[in-house]
């Protein structure tokens, strides 16, 4: 029987997807009852992730010196978290559910998965987002909402920021370096759809 155990994809992740799985693999691992000496602290891991965001900041508006520093604090990152990543390997031994309550993802786990229903990208100028839904036949309208995510997963607010007649939404003038959460719903013929599942994007 084949032991599951938990994968590097985020190695090959977009820079700002980095941010977002490592910081959801601090919420779920740290404090974990089943993972309590990890071999890397908090603080440390943490501190990583920050100086991450830092750096994908000070690329978007830096030179070549800056998205060198970007890289290397990418790999720093990633190497933080492959050590957490064997230690939860070593702690569940094979077990999968506790590996995914880590938030790692498993070797049982394809790593391409199907298009999401939403996807969020950095917008053409600093503060801005480009929202991509997956078109719904028959769909006469999108409306559009986002919510200020600070990390508790609890709270949010929704507001609408805007409806369009393609699957399609942009936006500027949001804080930067802030995590945002976005959905949207479709208008068809027979009524108007649930929303979708949010997705989240750190604002550059």
């Amino acid at each position: 029987m084949k032991r599951s155990k938990p994968v590097f994809d985020f190695a090959q992740y977009p820079m700002s997807e980095k941010v977002t799985f490592f910081r959801h693999v601090n919420d779920q691992l740290f404090g974990n009852p089943l993972y309590p000496t990890p071999d890397i602290t908090f603080a440390d891991a943490k501190a990583a992730v920050d100086a991450l965001e830092a750096a994908i900041l000070a690329a978007k508006h830096g030179g070549a010196t800056a998205v060198s520093a970007m890289h290397d604090a990418a790999e720093r990152a990633d190497m933080i978290y492959k050590t957490l990543a064997h230690y939860v390997e070593r702690t569940a031994a094979g077990d999968e559910t506790s590996i995914l309550s880590s938030g790692f993802h498993i070797s049982k786990q394809p790593v391409l998965t199907p298009k999401s229903e939403l996807t969020a990208f950095d917008g053409e100028h600093s503060g801005g987002v480009r929202l991509v839904a997956k078109a719904l036949l028959g769909a006469v309208a999108y409306l559009w909402q986002m919510a200020i995510d600070d990390g508790s997963g609890t709270g949010l607010v929704w507001i609408a920021i805007g409806s369009t007649t393609r699957a399609t939404f942009e936006m500027n003038g949001l804080e930067i370096m802030k995590r945002y959460k976005f959905r949207f719903a479709a208008v068809t013929p027979a009524g108007t759809t649930d929303y979708c599942e949010p997705v989240t994007k750190i604002i550059v």
